[in-house]
C-alpha cells in the first residue's frame, strides 16, 4: 500500500484534559499517560479460515452442538478452538481488541468518544496475504490508535475474521468467497461495537461515551468500514454483483440464512447473538478502501472523510475492479473515493463540516487539488470537484528503472524488514519473492518515517471533521478565517523570500511556527512565543511552501515562495 503526505499538528501540554481546548484535535497527553490493554475477547465466532465444510455429514451436527452451546451459555470445547486438533472438522475463534487510552487517573474526562481501528490484509492473514501486515498490531494500528489516545480518544484496534479463496479458478468463486470475507467482518465490527455500549451501560471500564463511535478502516478495513455504515437493508444484498446468476434474483452470494442477517445473528453458521445494545456508529473514515457499491448510500447516512492514493493499484479510486494484490485478479467492480465521495456530499451527509473554514495545510492541500488531472506515467486520474471531506493523496512517479515498482497503495504502513513475516517467501519465483519484497513494490520507499508523515495527514485532515460532526468542540477552531482579525494581521515579508522572511502578528502571540512543501510533508517547526518571527531558509530548495502560525484560538496558514 501507500502514499507520501505528511503533516503534524501542533502538540500543547495539559494534563488536565478538562481544561484542554484543543483536546480531540492535538496530542493533550505524552506517551507516558497512555495505557494499552490487549486481547480483550469481544465476540466468540466460527472461523472460516481453518473449518473444514467439505463434508455436511461432519460439520453439520458440530454447528447443532455449537449452537446449542452458545444458546444455553455453556462453554465450548477446548477441541474447537484448536485447529491442529482433527477431533473437530469446525473451528471457532475469540476476537480480541486492544484499547489505547488516556490514563484515567490522569484524564478527567469520563465520556470520551471511542475510535475503532479495523485493519488491512486482504481479508487473509500475513503473510498468506502477501504482505508483512493484516494484524491488529501493524505499526500503522498501532501508531493511529496511539496519537488517537493522546488526543483524547478511547482507540480499539481490532481482530475480524479471516478466509476466502483469492486463487478461485473463476471470477464468481474469488467475488464469492471475498464478498462473505468482508460480510462476515462487517459482523465482527458491529458485535465489538456492541460489546463497548454494552460495558459501557455497566461498569464503563473504558469512560466512554457510546453515542460517540468512529469506525476507521486502512486498506481490506475501509471496504468493511464503508460496507457497516451503508449495508442497511436486506434487499441491499441482491443488487446484481452480489447475484451468482443474475437470472435469478432471489439468490445471492451472500446466504443469511447460513451465515446470518445484517447484524450477524440467526445463521447456522453464526454464533453471535443479541446483548440488547445497537452496533450504529456515528462517524466513518476510509484510509484507502472503496465502496461495494453507490446504491448502499442515502441521504442521513453518517458523515465519511475519505483518504486514498489517486492512482491506487488494488482499490480503485473511481469506478473500478478490486484486484487481488497477490495474484492479479479481478474480483469485484466497486466505487472509489472520486464517486462515491460525490454522492455522499450531494446527498448532505458531511454537511456538518462542509463549511469548515479550513484554513490549514491539511484542507488548503485537499481542496487544491479537487478539479484537477494528476498524471502518473501514461494514467490520468481528473478528481472531481465536490469532494469535502476526501483528501486525495498523489504520489510521486516513480522511475521506471526500479524493479517491479508501480503505483503506491498504502504509504502509511511499514514493517521490520528482518521481520519473520516480511522475510516468508510468498512466491517461489525464480527469483523467490517475500512477502516483505510484495509490499514494497506498491510501497517502494516504505519506512516508519514516512508511514507517521502519513498519518500525521490523516490525522489534521480527519480530526477536525470528527470534533464538527460530533460536537466534540467549536467547529473550524483549527483554521481561522481570512477576515479574522487574528489572520488580518499576519503579515510575511518579503514573498518570494531569499534567505530569511520576518513573520509578524499584530493581534496576538504566535505559539508556534510550522513549515510544509505543497504536498503536505512537514519540513520545520519552531517555538515561537512572540508577536515576531524571523525564518531562516536553511537549505529549503525553491518553490512554494504552507507557513502555518498557531494561535491560542486556532492557526492561520500563508503560501510563501522561495526564489
Amino acid at each position: 500500500m501507500n502514499r507520501k503526505l505528511l503533516f503534524a499538528i501542533p502538540l500543547v501540554a495539559m494534563a488536565n484534559t478538562g481544561q484542554a481546548q484543543d483536546r480531540y484535535l492535538s496530542e493533550v497527553f505524552d506517551a507516558s499517560q497512555i495505557t494499552v490493554t490487549s486481547n480483550i475477547t469481544f465476540g466468540t465466532n466460527i472461523d472460516f479460515l481453518t473449518s473444514q465444510f467439505s463434508n455436511p455429514a461432519l460439520f453439520g451436527p458440530e454447528v447443532v452442538q455449537l449452537q446449542t452451546l452458545v444458546s444455553t451459555g455453556q462453554p465450548i470445547p477446548a477441541p474447537f478452538f484448536n485447529p491442529q486438533d482433527a477431533s473437530t472438522v469446525v473451528k471457532v475463534t475469540n476476537l480480541k481488541m486492544d484499547v489505547y487510552e488516556p490514563d484515567q487517573a490522569v484524564d478527567s474526562e469520563t465520556a470520551r468518544p471511542v475510535f475503532i481501528f479495523v485493519h488491512t490484509g486482504n481479508a487473509l492473514p500475513p503473510p498468506l496475504n502477501g504482505s508483512p501486515c493484516g494484524l491488529k498490531t501493524d505499526s500503522s494500528a498501532v501508531e493511529v490508535c496511539k496519537q488517537m489516545a493522546r488526543r483524547g480518544y478511547v482507540a480499539v484496534s481490532m481482530d475480524y475474521r479471516n478466509g476466502w479463496n483469492p486463487l478461485g479458478s473463476t471470477v464468481e468463486i474469488r467475488r464469492g468467497t471475498l464478498l462473505n470475507a468482508i460480510y462476515r467482518a462487517i459482523h465482527d465490527v458491529k458485535q465489538c461495537i456492541r460489546n463497548i455500549k454494552a460495558d459501557a451501560a455497566g461498569a464503563n471500564t473504558y469512560a466512554v461515551d457510546p453515542s460517540k463511535v468512529i469506525v476507521y478502516g486502512e486498506g481490506t478495513g475501509g471496504y468493511i468500514a464503508l460496507a457497516a455504515a451503508t449495508l442497511d437493508h436486506p434487499s441491499e444484498l441482491y443488487i446484481d454483483k452480489f447475484l451468482p446468476d443474475p437470472l435469478i434474483p432471489t439468490v445471492s452470494y451472500v446466504d443469511t440464512t447460513v451465515v446470518g442477517n445484517i447484524e450477524g445473528f440467526g445463521g447456522q453458521l453464526a454464533l453471535y447473538r443479541p446483548n440488547g445494545f445497537d452496533s450504529h456508529f456515528n462517524f466513518c473514515v476510509n484510509a484507502g478502501g472503496a465502496l461495494a457499491d453507490t446504491s448502499w448510500l442515502a441521504q442521513g447516512d453518517m458523515p465519511m472523510v475519505a483518504l486514498q492514493t489517486v492512482f491506487d493499484p488494488f482499490a480503485p479510486y473511481g469506478e473500478g475492479t478490486v484486484i487481488v494484490p497477490t495474484t492479479g485478479e479481478q474480483v469485484v467492480d466497486v466505487q472509489g473515493s472520486n464517486v462515491f465521495m460525490e454522492l455522499v456530499n450531494a446527498y448532505g451527509n458531511n454537511s456538518s463540516f462542509a463549511t469548515l473554514v479550513g484554513n490549514d495545510p491539511f484542507t488548503t492541500r485537499a481542496r487544491s487539488l479537487y478539479n484537477t488531472d494528476q498524471v502518473h506515467g501514461t494514467n490520468t486520474v481528473h478528481i472531481n470537484t465536490d469532494l469535502e471531506g476526501t483528501f486525495p493523496l498523489v504520489t510521486p512517479n516513480w522511475p521506471a528503472q526500479i524493479p517491479g515498482t508501480f503505483e503506491e497503495a498504502g504509504p502509511w504502513q511499514w514493517w521490520d524488514p528482518n521481520g519473520a513475516l516480511a522475510l516468508t517467501v510468498v512466491s517461489p519465483g525464480p527469483p523467490p519473492i517475500t512477502a516483505g519484497q510484495a509490499s514494497q513494490a506498491s510501497n517502494p520507499n516504505f519506512s516508519g518515517t514516512k508511514g507517521r508523515a502519513y498519518i500525521d495527514t490523516i490525522m489534521g485532515y480527519m480530526n477536525p471533521r470528527i470534533v464538527c460532526a460530533l460536537g466534540l468542540g467549536p467547529c473550524g477552531l483549527m483554521g481561522l478565517a481570512d477576515n479574522d482579525p487574528i489572520a488580518v494581521g499576519v503579515s510575511l515579508a518579503p514573498n518570494p523570500m531569499h534567505d530569511m522572511v520576518r513573520i509578524t502578528s499584530a493581534k496576538e502571540v504566535i505559539r508556534m511556527v510550522e513549515v510544509y512543501d505543497v504536498n503536505g510533508r512537514r519540513v520545520r517547526a519552531e517555538n515561537v512565543e512572540n508577536t515576531t518571527f524571523n525564518l531562516h531558509r536553511n537549505g529549503l530548495k525553491p518553490g512554494a511552501y504552507f507557513v502555518t502560525l498557531t494561535f491560542d484560538k486556532g492557526i492561520v496558514t500563508r503560501k510563501l515562495m522561495l526564489d
